[in-house]
């Protein structure tokens, strides 16, 4: 069956408001269920541009988000989907104090200029900087006093010769004839001052000598090698993150803004519900990224969780390839349906759509923008990448990676912050 283009003129898409009364008359398509019809075009493939709102504000370079599940999307997935043109979404099966550290490690991954480097004071032990390295994966550290002056930097070069882990940063840094850039040094210029000093870490500095920035080669190289990247205004990687409606909900978004998420994401099973539009609105009142809220899969709940404040919202109940929302409890709406159905929701408000679940192939992605959507959000087929944190399985010689759902026991026993997805 070849799927329409979405009617924007429909006034109300609800089951209960269609015409005639037999409710189960009403056809729900799915990807299996619909083709795209072949078109006339005069684009060649090269020029096609994939960039799509994620909310007002945030453009994706390649229209797909990472699942917030705590077998898909930590620090390392979200890097790797940022460097691509996506974005991705730390699940929430965390502490608040690790959810913020995984947020805080894609935001310090790479950037423009590091505005607040992390730094050590001359009388730490080179034990410590080791670990402070190895926790960023960094190759060096500026070495600052209490007013935060540069007084040295400590390399790997540095260390190279030195086995004592007790032994006074101090007294191992480099601290004589550093190169520095005053502040306002642009990227081109620090790229030539790099390179006249062969030097890998420029640390920019105030009229006083303090450190107010760190610009480096590695950082350079890599606007180059990923120029489709999801970046911030200050040339770091974008990241999401999820939160729920628990107790937890305004301390773990607190955590989440000072580490610098871009996004929150209010990930619920039942988005349609008192609790779920209560805790949206609060933390669009009290917090200022934008909002995502979900799930839901009819035209109501997205006008519901719109009036309530979400730049956008997702769309998607029971479509997962391990959600078993269907089987269990019988709800649903087919998810091309879904999304149509939003779609039309959001007609006189400033706020994008994401479909979520049920996309298996790459055709999928393309139905379900075709649908209306704006992104996606991709679980199953990006468990299985080396950046997912999922645990590596050996069957009969192949390796396989754990994938779960987030209601399933696994998820639920291992922590318990997932719980409040299911019983909000």
């Amino acid at each position: 069956m070849a799927l329409d283009p979405p009617d924007r003129t429909t006034p109300d898409r609800s089951a209960s408001e269609r015409p005639g009364t037999d409710r189960f008359a009403v056809t729900g398509l799915t990807f299996d269920d619909v083709l795209l019809v072949p078109a006339a075009s005069d684009v060649l493939p090269n020029e096609v541009s994939t960039a799509s709102p994620l909310v007002p504000g945030i453009t994706l370079n390649v229209p797909i988000l990472s699942a917030a599940m705590d077998t898909v999307t930590e620090g390392a997935l979200a890097i790797a989907m940022a460097r691509a043109g996506g974005i991705g979404v730390v699940h929430r099966n965390l502490s608040v104090e690790d959810q913020a550290a995984e947020v805080d490690k894609v935001k310090r991954s790479e950037s423009g200029m590091i505005v607040d480097p992390v730094t050590l004071g001359p009388d730490a032990l080179v034990a410590d900087a080791l670990d402070l390295m190895s926790r960023y994966k960094i190759s060096g550290v500026p070495i600052t006093d209490g007013d935060r002056r540069l007084v040295g930097i400590l390399t790997n070069r540095d260390l190279r010769f030195h086995q004592d882990v007790n032994e006074r940063i101090g007294d191992v840094m480099t601290s004589e004839n550093l190169v520095t850039a005053p502040q306002g040094t642009t990227l081109e210029q620090a790229q030539e001052i790099l390179g006249r000093h062969r030097i890998e870490k420029l640390p920019v500095v105030d009229a006083e000598g303090r450190l107010s920035g760190l610009i480096t080669v590695k950082d350079i190289q890599k606007r180059i090698q990923y120029p489709e990247s999801t970046k911030d205004d200050q040339g770091r990687l974008r990241c999401a993150a999820a939160v729920g409606t628990g107790p937890d909900a305004f301390e773990r978004a607190a955590a989440l803004v000072d580490a610098g998420v871009d996004v929150l994401v209010v990930d619920t099973a039942h988005g349609h519900s008192a609790g779920v539009l209560d805790i949206v609105a609060k933390i669009v009142a009290e917090f200022p990224v934008p909002i995502v809220a979900g799930n839901v899969a009819t035209y109501d709940g997205t006008r519901a969780l719109l009036d309530a404040g979400a730049s956008a919202v997702k769309v998607g109940v029971g479509p997962g390839s391990i959600c078993t929302t269907r089987v269990v409890a019988g709800v649903g709406v087919p998810q091309l349906t879904a999304i149509d159905d939003a779609r039309a929701a959001l007609e006189g408000y400033d706020a994008c759509l994401i479909g979520d679940g049920g996309i298996q192939f790459s055709g999928d992605i393309a139905k379900a923008l075709a649908a209306g959507a704006d992104t996606v959000m991709l679980g199953s087929l990006l468990a299985g990448v080396d950046e997912s944190p999922g645990d590596v399985v050996l069957y009969q010689g192949e390796r396989f990676k754990e994938y779960r759902g987030m209601g399933s026991m696994g998820a639920m026993k291992t922590r318990s912050y997932s719980k409040d997805r299911y019983f909000q």
